[in-house]
């Protein structure tokens, strides 16, 4: 992708007409549906893929956007993909491609969205989580760039990522400053992850790993080499899915000493671990036990 990027400011009067795009050209959305469910998803994630002319998605995804009928039941699209959505601006209705996307097929469907989109379509690409953390933002934009498609217009719709939804379920972590950090290794090399990991750590962020089948004992033993066993971390997996997810949502507190001992817990690309940093403690109630990170040392009254 090319450095030298040409940043303007824009106000609401400026139209894609104006920029350059064909005035006849859809959009291509990259939309983030956070843990997928109807009730962690944003208004507009949802409008966007019900308008859509195209939408591409995993079988995954297609399952949850029906629970609510984002995506219209199984039984109404044809072997081609093809349905016919009701709508207030078509008296009989619009048409919908629903298309199947895999890690596999990137690439493939990338460039089959971009000439959608030059022939008049607004395309939904769907991404779990938020598609800028870890999603496919990224890999739409290197596309346009490397297939010369910088004519088509894309906008990101944002949704909720794990590093959120985790700490929503176990409490308030994050208030204090937080990062995230990738254990794959398949673009990173672990000497540039445990760099991260490291000065993370000495800096006493909040630790938020994803990718934690990759070596997530490593991570925790690399982490234990700066901050103390006794720090609070959380172990949580599909934050948001109930029981929905490939292995259901839970969570599970322990500490930073003890974290590689429940490996039980970590059940595959849905686990986030949040680490803690000395001031991240228990907070109860009569309903149950939270953990929080204080965002600084104030009393009630310096709010």
């Amino acid at each position: 992708m090319s450095s030298d990027l040409d940043i303007t400011d824009t106000d609401d009067s400026t139209t894609s007409t104006d920029a350059g795009t064909p005035e006849e050209y859809g959009t291509l959305y990259v939309v983030g549906i956070g843990p997928g469910l109807p009730d962690h998803m944003t208004k507009r994630a949802k409008e966007v893929i019900e308008t859509a002319d195209c939408v591409i998605v995993s079988n995954l995804y297609q399952k949850f956007l029906r629970e609510d009928g984002t995506l219209p039941p199984a039984e109404a699209v044809d072997d081609d993909g093809f349905v016919t959505r009701a709508d207030d601006d078509h008296q009989d209705g619009h048409e919908q491609q629903i298309v199947r996307s895999s890690m596999g097929r990137q690439i493939e469907l990338a460039r089959e969205a971009f000439e959608r989109v030059r022939a008049g379509e607004d395309v939904a690409h769907v991404s779990g989580g938020d598609p800028s953390v870890y999603g496919k933002s990224d890999l739409l934009f290197l596309m346009a760039e490397e297939e010369a498609a910088t004519d088509v217009p894309i906008e990101i719709v944002p949704g909720v990522t794990a590093a959120l939804g985790g700490s929503a379920i176990v409490g308030a972590p994050l208030c204090n400053d937080f990062c995230t950090v990738s254990l794959s290794d398949k673009w990173r090399g672990w000497d540039e992850i445990e760099e991260k990991l490291r000065a993370a750590a000495i800096s006493d962020f909040v630790i938020v790993l994803y990718n934690c089948w990759r070596n997530y004992e490593r991570a925790v033993e690399i982490v234990r080499e700066e901050r103390t066993d006794d720090a609070y971390v959380a172990i949580v997996n599909d934050a948001g899915r109930a029981d929905a997810g490939r292995n259901g949502e839970g969570h599970f507190v322990t500490t930073l000493g003890d974290a590689v001992n429940h490996d039980d817990k970590v059940s595959g690309m849905g686990t986030s671990l949040i680490i803690g940093t000395h001031e991240t403690t228990t907070w109860s109630n009569d309903d149950r036990t939270y953990l929080v990170t204080p965002r600084g040392g104030r009393d009630v009254e310096d709010f």
